[in-house]
């Protein structure tokens, strides 16, 4: 149906996920507004981010703070509303799905432009994605939603047509998200190095006044932006204002996570993200209020690579699955507004199964796992099996202390307790890409933020990240099937099958579910969140 998202069924989880944001225990949608009741123009807000932002194109974007950084810079030609989970105009005004979903007819808005003065039409939206095709690997999250694309043909100056070699269920979705945002043509013209160092040239509210790359950037608004989408905040009436409220947008890296949180309540910073468990107490008890939404999507899981020796055989990867306690992780290290994993994705994801009967805690039946498997107690209690120890490099992705090296920690002394030996390893978020590429590890915390459960074929098969190094066989197949079938309720039975497949068999071992937390000043009003729990700045105001 043109215009109306094919996904009815995943407005239920969404519409649910919306009902847990909060503010202060109250609505994550905004703060009251000045006593004219109107949202003021003007200033800057200083937001501070924990993880490095190293390139300024929303296609080349690999973390959720470059993905927030670079949102406001380019639209997308769909939308995705936060509260239902129903894919909407943006960019497009209507669509058209045919050939059982090998083909997408995109109707485009008219009277769009770039930040250049450049008219944003059909022959640009094709210049865009052949331009995400010629990036590859680099484009890794965009190029895994373009997986099959044929080819763009652009039928007239307002209609483009996206042709896949197989059905392609997800794309509406994707094609919503910062990493297929359009870009210019000049853009698309560009290399990738030049692109992330200098930006992009978009149709979004901010465009790129500097950037500094891994330190700041630097967005100011633009002042004849007239399309926000139908899902933005503050855009209810006819009458709403357009242009963004703020006149500069700062994001700033600030890896530290008390510098940030000292920060916000000493007024460096106008909001930060990223507010640890332990600090988010303390600061709504000094009156700054906490934006807060579950993040959909991946859950926080030790993902197992099997191409390696010890986590080959199953009968470990199991008694892995067994000896961790995640009730404990989220007693000890987070807050009772975090949820113990029941599944590898999150519960608010659309297509989520419950599949908790697995990640039951048995540390009796992870030892007999390991016996079973000839794995036996050393002197030092670490097990070895043919004169090699079991013991385990586990790999996170970041910069100092905080949750995940807490959380990392904690299941080290639940491994030990079963005879594993555990190895925390540090990597800089920048070589996050290059460390799944080259293997070398046995485990990887992650999780990754979106609204469509497709997001665990782009995590573990080889036309994604391929982080497991999953070889051929039913969760391969079910993966794949689940991307490919438009029909709701079959995906559904696929996605189920595959979510049992990746915890029952321990290629990934779910912890918890993740949160967004952003603690705000007194001065911010209208803070809200995409479908997929990143913060939005455009109807963002200061008092």
């Amino acid at each position: 149906m043109p215009g109306r998202s094919r996904v009815p069924r995943t407005t239920a989880a969404l519409t649910a996920f919306a009902a847990t944001a909060v503010l202060a225990g109250c609505s994550g949608g905004g703060r009251a507004a000045d006593d004219d009741g109107l949202p003021h123009h003007g200033g800057t807000l200083t937001y501070a981010v924990g993880a490095d932002i190293a390139c300024a194109d929303p296609q080349q974007a690999g973390n959720s703070d470059e993905l927030t950084a670079a949102r406001g810079l380019a639209d997308s030609l769909t939308d995705q509303d936060p509260d239902t989970g129903r894919i909407v105009p943006w960019l497009a005004t209507r669509w058209r799905i045919g050939d059982r979903g090998r083909s997408y007819t995109f109707t485009l808005r008219r009277g769009v432009t770039f930040s250049d003065g450049g008219p944003l039409d059909a022959r640009a939206v094709k210049e865009s994605f052949d331009g995400v095709r010629r990036l590859g690997a680099k484009a890794v999250q965009a190029t895994t939603y373009l997986t099959g694309l044929r080819r763009v043909v652009v039928l007239g100056p307002a209609t483009v047509r996206f042709d896949f070699e197989r059905p392609n269920a997800h794309f509406l979705q994707a094609a919503a998200t910062p990493s297929l945002a359009v870009v210019s043509p000049a853009t698309s013209r560009r290399s990738a190095a030049d692109r992330c160092a200098k930006g992009v040239v978009g149709s979004g509210p901010f465009v790129l006044d500097r950037f500094t790359p891994n330190q700041r950037i630097v967005q100011r608004a633009r002042e004849d932006y007239a399309w926000p989408s139908r899902v933005a905040p503050g855009t209810a009436s006819p009458s709403a204002p357009t242009r963004a409220h703020l006149d500069r947008l700062v994001l700033t890296v600030v890896p530290e996570t008390r510098v940030r949180v000292g920060g916000l309540q000493s007024g460096e910073f106008d909001a930060v993200a990223a507010v640890p468990p332990q600090d988010e107490q303390t600061l709504k008890a000094t009156g700054f209020p906490l934006f807060a939404r579950p993040v959909p999507g991946l859950v926080q899981s030790l993902n197992v690579n099997v191409a390696r020796p010890a986590t080959a055989d199953p009968a470990v990867r199991r008694a892995l699955q067994k000896a961790i306690d995640r009730d404990e992780i989220v007693r000890t290290v987070y807050t009772p507004d975090y949820r113990t994993a029941r599944s590898a994705l999150a519960s608010t994801t659309p297509h989520f199964a419950d599949v908790g009967s697995y990640l039951t805690t048995d540390r009796a039946a992870a030892r007999s796992l390991l016996d079973g498997a000839g794995w036996r107690p050393g002197a030092d209690g670490v097990r070895a099996k043919d004169g090699r120890r079991l013991a385990l490099t586990a790999v996170w992705f970041g910069a100092g202390s905080g949750p995940a090296q807490s959380t990392l920690e904690l299941v080290q002394q639940q491994l030990k307790a079963v005879g594993i030996a555990l190895t925390i390893k540090t990597v800089p978020l920048s070589r996050a890409l290059e460390t799944f590429r080259t293997g070398g590890y046995d485990l990887a915390l992650g999780n990754a933020s979106t609204a469509d459960p497709d997001i665990l074929r782009n995590y573990y098969t080889p036309k994604g990240l391929d982080v497991v190094r999953l070889g051929a066989g039913p969760l391969r197949d079910a993966l794949y099937a689940q991307s490919a079938d438009l029909d709701q309720r079959a995906r559904a039975r696929h996605l189920r099958t595959a979510q049992r497949l990746l915890v029952a068999d321990a290629y990934a071992l779910p912890l918890y579910e993740s949160r967004t937390v952003v603690g705000v000043g007194e001065k911010v009003h209208g803070l809200a969140f995409d479908a997929a729990s990143r913060p939005l700045f455009a109807h963002v105001w200061l008092s």
